[in-house]
């Protein structure tokens, strides 16, 4: 525009000029008139001559950098005929071509991405340089459990989520195994990419659940299968070798005192061999059989088996059902152990801290539409070092306890595919939540 704008002041200079001429024409003479004219002329091819070699070509140049400017790839400049100026024409025409090209290259490796990051099992949460969630992909939103809307634009550890949490304590360029009070296990991954020159931090979260609980499983199966053969073949032939001793000496004089003796050494022999049964059970939990059961149905009656527990211990036990709550398919006999169990681990705890909470205990069953089982108590809570060890093997907080209580329902509700949690809340009271798929 500017060369344009040049153009046409020289343009009214010389049309000036030329009248001028013109004007002093009627007093010069025939000679000069020709030679006026011949100016005049020449003013004329030169100014057609310099607007097309220069003027078009530059102001072709420059409609080519507004397309520049505009990220128009689409376009393309015209030739001039002028033979420098098709040159550019040309290297530019080339230029935005393969601009083109690329940006759609771009463009679907960027699609591609994004869908291959949209469908990935992994969770991907992206985070912004201020340390806030940017970006998570569905995996990444389901295993937080929480809604998009509630993660993005937030720091990790402003989520109401122990997965977001974990995530936040994990230092940069490192990678961590977290166990979370759901019986979820994750490895999550905690690096970052350069994009226009600044360090994006992202997290990388795989599920390793299945294939930590698999393993788990084979090993405790070995050991307690050969624990069991070994203690069982032992107490069978010591209690009935202590059953025949005690019969001959039962015959004999003043052997009152040796024949308890071995009796109480027999009935130890026989807690011993239920002891480990105990533990063979976990191993021999059967597949569920699945049928539509009313849950709140099932849920009334483990809490009328119950009561009487818990009012022996002084605990108040309700029961609120939500009447939308409908059928669930379930194994109505396994699921019946699993809700004895945690009512049962809530009393134990409740009564654990006896006196000292100085407060009624409560346990309250309450079940949610569609599909949500919850058991609340307000026992003395769970912290946070034994929440990841909860659904662990021979894990246990009780004084006799056997760890393998928390093991059986991780189990159960695992094959019937339930989601659940068990964790202590800012409130004070104690969930075990059991979500229905």
């Amino acid at each position: 525009m500017r060369i344009k704008f040049y153009f046409f002041i020289l343009v009214l200079f010389l049309l000036g000029l030329g009248g001028a001429l013109i004007y002093l024409a009627g007093k010069m003479q025939t000679t000069h008139l020709y030679v006026v004219e011949g100016i005049i002329v020449f003013i004329l091819l030169y100014l057609a001559v310099f607007y097309r070699k220069i003027v078009k070509p530059m102001s072709t140049i420059g409609s080519g950098m507004e397309l520049l400017r505009e990220q128009d790839f689409s376009s393309r400049l015209s030739r001039v005929g002028q033979y420098e100026a098709d040159r550019i024409v040309n290297v530019f025409n080339r230029m935005m071509e393969q601009l083109k090209n690329e940006r759609l290259r771009m463009r679907e490796q960027n699609h591609f991405l994004d869908l291959l990051i949209q469908a990935s099992p992994m969770g991907v949460v992206i985070m912004t340089l201020d340390g806030e969630v940017s970006q998570l992909n569905p995996m990444a939103v389901k295993m937080l459990g929480v809604r998009l809307e509630e993660a993005q634009n937030r720091k990790l550890d402003k989520i109401d989520s122990p997965l977001a949490e974990e995530l936040a304590s994990i230092p940069k360029e490192t990678t961590s195994v977290v166990r979370l009070n759901d019986a979820n296990i994750y490895k999550c991954t905690h690096s970052s990419f350069i994009d226009r020159g600044f360090k994006h931090p992202f997290f990388l979260i795989e599920r390793m659940t299945d294939e930590v609980m698999k393993a788990e499983k084979r090993a405790y199966e070995k050991v307690i299968r050969m624990i069991a053969h070994e203690v069982n073949n032992t107490t069978a032939g010591i209690t009935s070798t202590l059953d025949t001793v005690e019969q001959a000496l039962s015959t004999e004089e003043n052997m009152e005192d040796i024949c308890e003796v071995m009796r109480v050494c027999t009935e130890r022999c026989f807690s011993m061999s239920r002891f480990i049964t105990r533990f063979a059970d976990v191993v021999k939990i059967p597949e569920p059989t699945v049928a539509q059961v009313q849950l709140n149905e099932l849920v009334s009656m483990c809490k009328r088996f119950m009561e009487g527990m818990c009012n022996d211990r002084n605990i108040i036990l309700r029961l609120e059902c939500d009447p939308e709550v409908g059928q669930v398919r379930l194994d109505a006999s396994l699921f019946e152990q699993v809700l004895v169990n945690i009512i049962k681990n809530a009393a134990e705890s409740i009564e654990s801290a006896g006196e000292a909470a100085g407060k009624q205990g409560e346990i309250t069953v309450r079940t949610t539409a569609p599909a949500l089982i919850e058991i609340v108590d307000n026992g003395p809570g769970i912290s946070k070092e034994t929440e990841a060890k909860l659904f662990s093997p021979f894990f246990s907080t009780k004084p006799n306890g056997q760890g393998i209580g928390l093991v059986f329902i991780r189990e159960v509700l695992s094959r019937h595919g339930c989601a659940f949690s068990l964790r202590t809340y800012n409130d004070g009271l104690t969930r075990f939540r059991i979500l229905f798929n």
